[in-house]
């Protein structure tokens, strides 16, 4: 069925992606969803669906967004692309899907942080071969 029609109760792309967006600016600004709830004059709930993409962010909603979280409203959609350019390249927007999905976990914004205040070329290469070693091993696992 290649020419079924789309499935009209799947999130828009374009919400789930400013969704993610707001979750980990949210996450890195150190805000909890009540309280972006409780700035935004609404339901810690009403957060979850929007952070989901469940639910559309109105454009007065997500400048109110902006402000809480003190970033410009284009932040939100960074990694998207220009509607009116060239068709967007692909792996860019998997790799932005990546780290938005990395960044929105407590565990991958703290080995973010962390691994920034590494300074030494040598130890991070070291880090970064260990995590890929321990991958690979959790791959061929699943596998």
């Amino acid at each position: 069925m290649a020419n079924s029609p789309p499935d009209s109760r799947a999130p828009n792309p374009i919400d789930l992606h400013v969704g993610a967006r707001v979750r980990t600016r949210r996450k890195v600004a150190g805000v909890s969803q009540e309280q972006l709830a409780a700035g935004l004059k609404l339901t810690f709930q009403q957060v979850q669906k929007y952070e989901r993409g469940a639910n559309r962010i109105s454009a007065s909603k997500l400048y109110e967004t902006a402000g809480v979280l003190k970033v410009p409203v284009s932040y939100f959609f960074e990694g998207l692309g220009d509607p009116g350019a060239d068709a967007p390249d692909p792996s860019r927007a998997a790799a932005d899907r990546t780290l938005d999905a990395f960044l929105s976990t407590p565990e991958g914004l703290e080995l973010a942080e962390k691994f920034a205040r590494i300074g030494r070329g040598r130890v991070r290469r070291q880090i970064l071969s260990l995590v890929r070693a321990m991958a690979d091993e959790d791959a061929a696992d699943a596998g």
